[in-house]
């Protein structure tokens, strides 16, 4: 896995998501005390909140900024929306009333909806072989396990000698040497537009959309305008199967992962009754069940391919909120604080093993010239899931308790398995994923040499072998 950080531009790209994440993880623990000082009980539901603000933004915002990806310099792009989220995580510690904390949030996450679909969009291209690519998804998932792993243990390591306003600080701290490694990076230019890619089209790489009118030199496509290109770009992912499918994933995990991220703090500090420090670990066993899988998945894949594993995967996820659900119905014991450390270490690797692989299947599904708007649209669709399931979880504890929550969003991450099992389709006749027979026809069928596509349309046999 780590023979791609040969990679130089790769190398120091993954560094800036190492370091900006670390910073990430660092407020998410710092943003769950604030709201517990500022809320008190009620902490779930100011939190709930807060994190539906993010998801708002992503939504509403990173459709556009996918549409714009290509016209606006990447690094110069990257660059300035990190040292925003540096600016405006400064001003966290300083807030007194809750609805300081929401209008801080909304301008943080507007930022990160112009970042992070731009830097998942520049991957690719750094990367075009389809083995390579893969490695640095699974070496992505490590670097968000971060967030939620070695960042609480840090947090929790801090705590113990500043007070968690400091913790703030070292958030901004990541978001700057995050720009200075983007700054210092030569990064590809966007290819240009070409439309989307049909299912049924075993070239994605061949012409253009004929309803879209070539340059006069015969070269790329006219870009439409921005609302067209965000909007073709949420279509593109709507008309799929199984990104339809990957959506309905999306829910399942938004569903437990909210229980951990809006409960969490509950949990520990009211039901458990256990100190401050003790929220980090709680998180940071989420993070460990995640990075173990995300250490294990490249090899998984190429044995059991995309669907196969995420959809799997995507069934467990009901299980563990069920579980917390019936462990809150009785008093707490010794065993409660071991338990929950477990079941968030079980929703942690269940998790990561739907997300990882997320990146391979929209790569497989569109044209590199849609990468952007591809992945801006999907990162807008799947945070909507989190725009529903954040505030349910934050809601429900605040009004019947942790117990009715956490068996309100299981059933709830059951139905978006259920629904991902019923619209993928076992056979995929495009690439190959989840279907290893269907993958060789259209490579046998490839012209020899020539007009072959791009490397995007060509069947993995990492994803299909046996």
């Amino acid at each position: 896995m780590l023979s791609v950080l040969r990679n130089p531009t790769y190398r120091r790209l993954f560094g800036a998501q190492v370091v900006a994440l670390t910073g990430t993880g660092l407020a998410t623990v710092a943003l769950s005390l604030l709201a517990y000082d500022l809320a008190g009980a009620n902490a779930a539901a100011v939190l709930g909140t807060a994190l539906a603000i993010k998801m708002a933004a992503y939504v509403v915002l990173a459709p556009l900024v996918g549409a714009l990806a290509d016209r606006v310099p990447r690094r110069a792009m990257l660059v300035s929306m990190d040292l925003a989220r540096a600016a405006v995580v400064l001003a966290l510690p300083f807030v007194s009333r809750v609805w300081q904390v929401y209008v801080l949030i909304l301008l943080l996450q507007a930022a990160s909806a112009a970042f992070t679909p731009a830097f998942q969009a520049t991957i690719p291209q750094v990367l075009p072989d389809e083995r390579d690519y893969t490695r640095a998804l699974s070496l992505a998932r490590l670097a968000y396990d971060l967030e939620s792993l070695a960042s609480p243990v840090l947090a929790a390591a801090l705590l113990t000698v500043v007070p968690y306003a400091w913790l703030f600080a070292g958030t901004a701290a990541g978001f700057v040497a995050s720009a200075l490694l983007v700054r210092t990076t030569a990064l590809p230019e966007p290819e240009p537009h070409r439309g989307p890619v049909p299912d049924s089209d075993p070239d994605p790489g061949a012409d253009p959309d004929p309803g879209q009118d070539p340059k006069p030199d015969g070269g790329a496509v006219a870009c439409p305008r921005t609302y067209a290109r965000a909007v073709s770009g949420i279509r593109l992912v709507l008309a799929a199967p199984r990104l339809r499918a990957l959506l309905a994933l999306d829910l399942a995990v938004a569903a437990a992962g909210a229980v951990v991220l809006v409960d969490t703090v509950i949990l520990v500090r009211d039901t458990l009754g256990r100190p401050a420090g003790d929220v980090p670990l709680a998180l940071g066993a989420y993070g460990a069940g995640s990075m173990a899988v995300a250490l294990l998945l490249p090899r998984v894949l190429e044995r059991g391919g995309d669907r196969a594993v995420m959809v799997r995967a995507a069934f467990v996820l009901p299980g563990a909120p069920g579980l917390l659900a019936l462990g809150l119905a009785v008093p707490p014991g010794a065993w409660s604080w071991p338990a929950l450390l477990v079941v968030w270490l079980v929703t942690g690797a269940a998790g990561s093993a739907v997300l990882t692989p997320g990146g391979r299947v929209v790569r497989g599904a569109v044209r590199s010239g849609d990468l952007p708007a591809a992945f801006a649209a999907r990162f807008s669709l799947s945070h909507a899931c989190w725009l529903l399931t954040y505030p349910l979880a934050g809601w429900l504890a605040a009004t019947t308790g942790p117990a009715a929550s956490a068996a309100v969003l299981s059933a709830v991450a059951l139905a978006g398995a259920a629904a991902a099992a019923r619209l993928w389709p076992r056979a995929d006749p495009t690439t190959g994923l989840g279907a290893p027979a269907a993958a060789e026809a259209p490579a046998a069928a490839a012209p020899a040499s020539g007009q072959r596509g791009s490397r995007i349309s060509r069947p993995s046999r990492s994803t299909s072998s046996p």
